[in-house]
C-alpha cells in the first residue's frame, strides 16, 4: 500500500503540494549523484536499490535520499514499488541516468505551486545523448514520457516489465523543458543493453502468443530505419543520427530472431552446465 492515502496538505498556503521523487538503481554510483542533484527541488527522494556493489546506496544516502533495498523482479514492478514507498501522492519518477533540466524544473515547480490542478499526470520530452551529442530528431526525440503524476489516479500499470510506462485516470498535460538522458557508458555497453531488452521483449511477446514471421524479420527493421532516419528526419543529426537509426533497426531484428528461436525451442542464453 502507498505510504500516504490521504490528500497531501498545502504546505505553503499558495496551493503548493509536496512532491516525492523516486529512482530505481543498480550499480549507478558514477551517475546517480547528478540525477539526485537535479531533483533537489523535490520534498523527498526515494531510491530503491537492487543489490548494488559499487557504493550506489552510500552515494544516495550522502545526497539525502531515503534508500531502500529490494531484489529486482522487473522494471515495472520495481518502479511501482518505489512509487508506493513515497511519503507524498504526487511523484516524479526518474532513472539514474536521467536529469531534470532547468526549464523543466521551473515548469514542474510552477505546477506544484499551483496545486497540480491541471491534470492527473504530466508529460515532457526526453532528450538522449548518443555518440557524443544530444539527438533532436528521429525516434530519439522528443520521446515524450509521463513521469509526473498523482499516484492515487495512476502508476506503473500492466503486465509488461520491459518498456514499461505510466498511465493515469484523467487528463494529461504537456510541460516544457527536457528530461536529459544519458543511456550508456560505452558503445559495447549500449549494444549489450539493447540485446538484453530485445530478449526481454521477445520473451514477453512469446508468452502472450505472438509469433515471428519472415515478413516481420525482413520488413520491421527496414521500417524502423526508414521511419527514424527519413520520415522523422534523423538524418539531420548527422553521423550520430545515422548510427542510432541502424542500432534501433538492429534491435527490432534481434527481437524478431529471438522470438523465432523461442518458437522453435532454441535457447537464448547459455543453459546451466553441470560440473564434471
Amino acid at each position: 500500500m502507498p505510504a500516504s492515502t490521504l490528500s497531501d496538505p498545502d504546505t505553503s498556503g499558495t496551493g503548493r503540494v509536496p512532491l516525492s521523487a523516486c529512482i530505481i538503481a543498480f550499480n549507478e554510483a558514477d551517475r546517480i549523484g547528478d540525477c539526485l542533484a537535479s531533483l533537489a527541488f523535490c520534498d523527498e527522494i526515494v531510491v530503491v536499490d537492487s543489490g548494488s556493489t559499487d557504493g550506489t546506496r552510500e552515494v544516495a544516502r550522502a545526497a539525502g535520499a531515503r534508500v531502500l533495498e529490494r531484489p529486482f523482479d522487473g522494471f515495472r514492478s520495481q518502479k511501482q514499488f518505489a512509487v508506493e514507498q513515497c511519503a507524498h501522492d504526487w511523484v516524479l519518477c526518474l532513472d539514474a541516468d536521467e536529469r531534470v533540466d532547468a526549464r523543466l524544473r521551473a515548469a514542474i515547480e510552477a505546477e506544484r505551486d499551483a496545486g497540480f490542478v491541471r491534470a492527473a499526470g504530466y508529460r515532457f520530452a526526453r532528450m538522449s545523448e548518443y555518440y557524443g551529442r544530444f539527438l533532436r530528431h528521429g525516434t530519439a526525440y522528443p520521446d515524450r514520457v509521463l513521469r509526473l503524476f498523482d499516484r492515487r489516479r495512476g502508476g506503473w500499470r500492466g503486465g509488461r516489465e520491459i518498456h514499461e510506462a505510466v498511465s493515469v485516470d484523467g487528463e494529461v498535460a504537456l510541460l516544457p523543458g527536457d528530461l536529459l538522458h544519458f543511456p550508456y557508458r560505452s558503445f559495447m555497453q549500449l549494444l549489450d543493453k539493447k540485446q538484453r531488452y530485445a530478449r526481454m521483449m521477445a520473451e514477453h511477446d512469446f508468452a502472450r502468443g505472438k509469433r515471428a514471421t519472415l515478413g516481420k524479420l525482413l520488413l520491421a527493421p527496414a521500417w524502423r530505419f526508414l521511419r527514424g532516419y527519413v520520415l522523422k528526419a534523423g538524418f539531420l543529426d548527422g553521423w550520430p543520427g545515422l548510427i542510432e537509426s541502424f542500432v534501433s533497426a538492429n534491435y527490432v531484428r534481434q527481437k524478431t530472431i529471438m522470438l523465432w528461436l523461442l518458437q522453435h525451442g532454441q535457447p537464448l542464453v547459455d543453459p546451466p552446465r553441470r560440473s564434471p
